[in-house]
């Protein structure tokens, strides 16, 4: 439960109902609630009324509110890298043929903020908008490797370090070695470590004086790839995380852009 106070609360009750895939009933958010009933119910109906919510009295049930639609969109738009990569991923599917992933640092875990499908899609867990681990995928790993001392430690202190597959690494010692490994190589694999059957290769996206931006990937089959194989398209990744950055470091800081240029 968050310690922000009213609004804290609040947004814990709106992440709780974005947890469930469909419309959900006060009941159902009751019996996972740390709020007592009355202070729940509040909660959902300040929400509803300002269109955080909806409820179907039909149905009584639940669901986001096309007031944060609309702020989302907003959010897509000014703090994701997703409209400055685009042209880029694009170029990159095309030319490649399998999964591209964009991914953003979000509470020390990956946020997927853009996807492209292989031309023969493989069902897996990222989706543009979900929340994955760090520890474990590609991009997670890209983006820790470079973050300050500080922040790693407070980010490696939020890994779950559960066990999805034989090769996940479980504990800090050995992420550290890995990342270590990534800062020395430029780039991070995922060895199957999330999801059986699927691997990749990620790039950070940096800004000029090492900053994280976020992370690129592309992400295939075992059955049509191998690590090896995967790593011949690392001059194409770091090619399009070096064009990625320097458009989004020239978009955020524009000032200190011109100062560069002397324009």
């Amino acid at each position: 439960m968050s310690g922000d106070g009213t609004v804290g609360k609040a947004c814990d009750v709106l992440d709780q109902v974005a947890s469930y895939p469909r419309p959900v009933r006060f009941g159902q958010l009751l019996e996972t609630s740390s709020f007592p009933k009355a202070t729940l119910y509040r909660f959902l109906q300040t929400l509803t009324s300002q269109g955080m919510l909806t409820y179907d009295p039909e149905r009584q049930t639940y669901a986001l509110g096309m007031r944060l639609v609309r702020l989302a969109h907003a959010a897509w738009t000014h703090s994701s890298l997703a409209p400055i990569a685009r042209p880029y991923l694009d170029v990159l599917s095309q030319e490649l043929g399998e999964t591209v992933h964009l991914a953003q640092m979000d509470a020390s875990q990956v946020l997927y903020v853009d996807k492209r499908n292989a031309a023969q899609p493989v069902e897996m867990y990222s989706q543009a908008g979900r929340v994955g681990p760090a520890y474990c995928t590609g991009v997670g790993k890209a983006m820790l490797a470079h973050l300050s001392e500080a922040d790693l430690t407070r980010a490696v202190a939020l890994q779950s370090f559960h066990r999805f597959t034989d090769t996940t690494l479980t504990t800090e010692a050995d992420l550290r070695a890995e990342l270590a490994a990534i800062r020395k190589r430029g780039y991070a694999f995922d060895r199957e470590e999330h999801e059986p059957g699927i691997i990749c290769i990620a790039k950070p996206i940096l800004t000029r004086n090492g900053r994280v931006l976020g992370a690129l990937s592309v992400t295939g089959p075992t059955s049509r790839h191998t690590l090896d194989h995967l790593e011949t398209w690392a001059p194409r990744l770091t090619a399009a995380a070096t064009n990625i950055a320097r458009d989004a470091q020239d978009w955020r800081f524009p000032d200190a852009a011109q100062q560069m240029t002397g324009t």
